[in-house]
């Protein structure tokens, strides 16, 4: 649940960290009116238009509000990864190539591609190394508290969903301890993940349990590949049911977001063509300035319920990566992803239907582990990593832009800490837990 990622060759964009938004010129040379410590108010937002992607602005009214109190952070702040990691992509540095239909062949751990070696305007498969690289940042563990909203032309419905959710990495680890293993947990490991979902509330949802595995196949081309497998508890029901794998990319208990929409991408790479369509400086929500769930639940997300205009902005080069379905059923026709260069975190995407009208937008906001003015230390080390240096998602929003609709998730308490033995590993993996002491 980790969210920050880079590499030595991105030092460059380190040493250019302490210059002002006014001294550096974007990819299209377009010099910013706007330096660090600027408020940009509504009556300001034309300042930001060629820092944002043209879908964004078009559609600004759901975003941008009077009242919206703009703060602008530092451009290209150093965000690199924890050095475990670093190390680990030394360590297993060459060895990861792209194999038949966009699978990751030779991957141990850390980062699979260098960015220096990426070049996305003459490298044809630029766009899906760089998903391999998303893919693989370290963002394996942890737990966090989630409130999962409902909005509708600025009403919040009374649906909503309240709970706990949690994350473990079994395989491709990159802590020194996990060497010898070359990356597994448990010896011979043939999961990369488990994730689970706890509900607390509303009364008539609780107890709701969740369970998914992502398989190492999802590596392989999508013949040898084995999709993620899912069981729900329903409590009403008494049973544990099996969610099939086609359901991933299907609307999430009546909400716009599909679980492989969470982070913009959390599907399988293989299943997908992928291709690098620009490269330039954005501006978009970084590390967040202001509390929200757990700490703070009235928190305003502005009139839509959707924006997070009223927070901190930073400056920061990204890359437009599409993503182009190869099933023919998949409700997309293609996905455009903004993903920041240096940290791998998400910044915005657009999922266009089938008639190739845009559909939804996504966006989010992150928390760097380093900083603890909101909460103080929040974000603590473990054995192998002191340090564990995150640029961590707390918050996914989408917003369906022809109905008006859209969903909030927050998660600002989200850590990297993994369960402290074995035990409690197996614990959490094991599916005869959903139904246990119930």
């Amino acid at each position: 649940m980790n969210a920050t990622i880079v590499r030595h060759g991105l030092a460059v964009g380190c040493l250019l960290a302490p210059l002002s938004a006014r001294a550096v010129e974007d990819a299209g040379g377009a010099t910013p009116q706007f330096q660090e410590g600027d408020v940009i108010t509504y009556d300001q937002v034309d300042t930001l238009r060629r820092f944002v992607p043209d879908e964004f602005w078009d559609n600004r009214d759901f975003f941008f509000y009077e009242g919206m109190q703009l703060t602008v952070g530092p451009t290209m702040r150093d965000y690199t990864p924890n050095e475990q990691y670093l190390d680990a992509r030394e360590r297993y540095a060459d060895t990861a190539t792209i194999g038949p239909d966009n699978s990751l062949v030779g991957y141990t751990s850390g980062r699979p591609f260098q960015n220096a070696n990426i070049d996305c305007k003459n490298d044809p498969q630029a766009g899906v190394k760089i998903m391999w690289n998303f893919d693989k940042r370290p963002d394996g563990d942890g737990k966090a508290s989630f409130f999962y909203s409902y909005w509708d032309r600025g009403e919040q419905l009374p649906l909503y969903y309240e709970g706990t959710a949690s994350q473990i990495k079994l395989s491709q680890r990159y802590e020194p301890g996990y060497e010898e293993t070359r990356g597994d947990i448990f010896r011979g490991e043939k999961r990369i993940d488990a994730f689970g979902v706890h509900v607390d509330a509303p009364f008539d949802a609780r107890g709701i349990e969740l369970l998914s595995y992502r398989y190492r196949t999802s590596d392989s081309t999508r013949e040898e590949s084995r999709n993620d497998d899912t069981w729900v508890y329903v409590p009403t029901l008494r049973r544990v049911r099996r969610i099939s794998s086609a359901q991933r990319t299907d609307a999430v208990a009546g909400t716009d977001f599909t679980l492989d929409d969470l982070r913009s991408f959390n599907g399988i790479v293989p299943q997908y063509e992928w291709e690098c369509l620009d490269d330039r400086r954005l501006i978009s929500p970084s590390n967040t300035m202001v509390k929200a769930y757990p700490y703070v639940k009235d928190h305003n997300f502005g009139p839509y319920g959707l924006s997070y205009a009223s927070d901190r902005w930073e400056l920061r080069d990204a890359w437009l990566v599409r993503m182009n379905p190869k099933n023919d059923d998949h409700p997309y026709h293609h996905k455009d992803i903004w993903i920041d260069k240096q940290s791998l975190a998400p910044l915005y995407s657009f999922a266009y239907d089938r008639k190739e009208e845009l559909w939804k937008i996504l966006w989010h906001v992150k928390r760097w582990s380093e900083d603890t003015d909101l909460t103080g230390v929040w974000y603590e080390g473990w054995e192998g990593v002191p340090v564990p240096r995150a640029l961590q998602v707390v918050s996914d929003m989408i917003v369906n832009v022809q109905t008006g609709t859209g969903n909030r998730i927050e998660f600002w308490d989200a850590h990297g800490t993994p369960p402290k033995s074995k035990g409690k590993i197996r614990r959490f993996i094991d599916v005869g837990r959903l139904t246990k002491g119930r």
